[in-house]
């Protein structure tokens, strides 16, 4: 059953301007004419399947990514976060849990300016680590040879909770709160990818630096200095 339609009603009755796209190939042509902040992405689609099409725009500052998946298995969901995936929902799911992992989502790449924001989270703040320039608002880092590198909004929740809590050992447990929150069954391999995930982009810091360091039976720990300049 094609639940598309039905969850447009629901999210536009709710606020939110939402488009229906079938294939890979309509999502770009909205995805090119739109401003979109998020992508309700299932894994089987017609044609391109939703992850190559995650793969495919997670290779550009795309917006929020949910993968919306039948498929249970621990594995399919540790894809979906390799990718890039912001969050991933098992079918059938409770459209008010939908609801409230979409607003964290968006709350990610969306800051009201009336909000307070954490230090280094001003839109011209940088926090600067080995070389790169991180900026947490506008959710990119800057390498030392210059290059821009774009973050999604959960990579860039980490970093920023990591860099605020230099070299201090964080929990899974501890890091989780910081990224997503209170209220969600956020597994701790979601963590790890996303820790991963990080590593990658940071791969061009010193390797004896050893920026983001695994601590045994107790989590992580950022043992970059951090500089914040404004």
């Amino acid at each position: 059953m094609d639940i598309s339609e039905p969850l447009a009603g629901f999210l536009k009755e709710r606020g939110f301007a939402a488009t229906v796209a079938g294939s890979a190939e309509t999502a770009d042509g909205i995805l090119a004419c739109g401003d979109i902040d998020l992508v309700l992405l299932d894994v089987m689609l017609p044609g391109e399947s939703g992850l190559d099409l995650c793969r495919r725009l997670r290779a550009s500052d795309a917006p929020g990514i949910i993968m919306m998946s039948a498929l249970s298995e621990p594995a399919d969901k540790a894809i979906a976060l390799e990718l890039g995936a912001d969050d991933y929902v098992g079918k059938p799911f409770d459209l008010r849990e939908l609801l409230a992992r979409i607003r964290a989502v968006l709350r990610r790449g969306l800051v009201r300016d009336d909000e307070p924001r954490p230090i280094g989270a001003e839109a011209d703040a940088a926090l600067h680590f080995s070389g790169f320039a991180f900026y947490p608002h506008r959710r990119y880092l800057r390498s030392p040879a210059g290059v821009r590198i774009p973050l999604t909004g959960a990579e860039a929740d980490l970093l920023l909770a990591l860099c605020q809590n230099a070299r201090k050992v964080l929990s899974r447990e501890e890091l989780i709160g910081f990224t997503r929150g209170e209220g969600f069954a956020v597994a701790a391999r979601s963590v790890d990818i996303l820790i991963s995930r990080l590593r990658r982009k940071l791969a061009g810091a010193d390797p004896l630096d050893n920026v983001i360091r695994t601590v045994r039976a107790g989590g992580y720990m950022f043992q970059a200095r951090v500089a914040l300049e404004r």
